[in-house]
Parts: structure tokens; C-alpha cells; sequence
């Protein structure tokens, strides 16, 4: 199985790692890795008291807002959002073909 790689712009090897989840237990919902992302990957959802997420967001229950990988999809591999987290809550992987 081989891993999928790129190239930089000076022709070095790159090899992209997509987000794969996010510690909700460590994420403090600050917004900054969903300012970075260019590619609507990611989505601030609300929890509630237990830490599971609510859908309505006017819920009076809601305890905090974490961020998820709503559009893994959509994820290219750059790892700016891991890069500008200040709790290391990212997990990210590379793609074996």
C-alpha cells in the first residue's frame, strides 16, 4: 500500500495529513483553527453538562462549544489548523492508497 505524497512548489517531497478528529475533552472552542481553514472543514457544536453534543443551539443546557471535523472531505492535508491549536487537540493521518 503506498502513501499518497505531493510535491512543494521547490519540487521536495510532501506527504499531507487530513484531519481525523478533535478532543472535545481538550478543545476550549476558541475559534482559531477555523479561522485558518480555507476549506469549511471544520464546525463549532455545542455540548451539554455530560458532554454530548446538542443540535439545538438555544438549548439552555449547553455547557460549552468545541470544534469537529464536520467535512473530513473537504480536508487537503496542511495542517495549519493542528499548527495554530494551543491545546494539541488534533489527530491527523496520511492516506494510504
Amino acid at each position: 500500500m503506498a502513501t499518497l505524497t505531493g510535491l512543494t512548489y521547490g519540487g521536495k517531497t510532501w506527504t499531507p495529513k487530513f484531519a481525523q478528529e478533535i478532543d472535545k475533552d481538550k478543545c476550549i472552542g476558541c475559534g482559531r483553527c477555523i479561522k485558518v481553514c480555507g476549506y469549511n472543514v471544520l464546525n463549532l457544536k455545542a455540548l451539554n453538562e455530560e458532554g454530548e453534543f446538542v443540535e439545538d443551539e438555544d438549548d439552555e443546557e449547553i455547557e460549552r462549544k468545541v470544534m469537529t471535523v464536520a467535512t473530513p472531505e473537504n480536508c487537503i492535508g496542511c495542517e495549519a489548523c493542528a499548527r495554530i491549536c494551543p491545546k494539541n487537540c488534533y489527530t491527523h493521518a496520511a492516506l494510504n492508497n
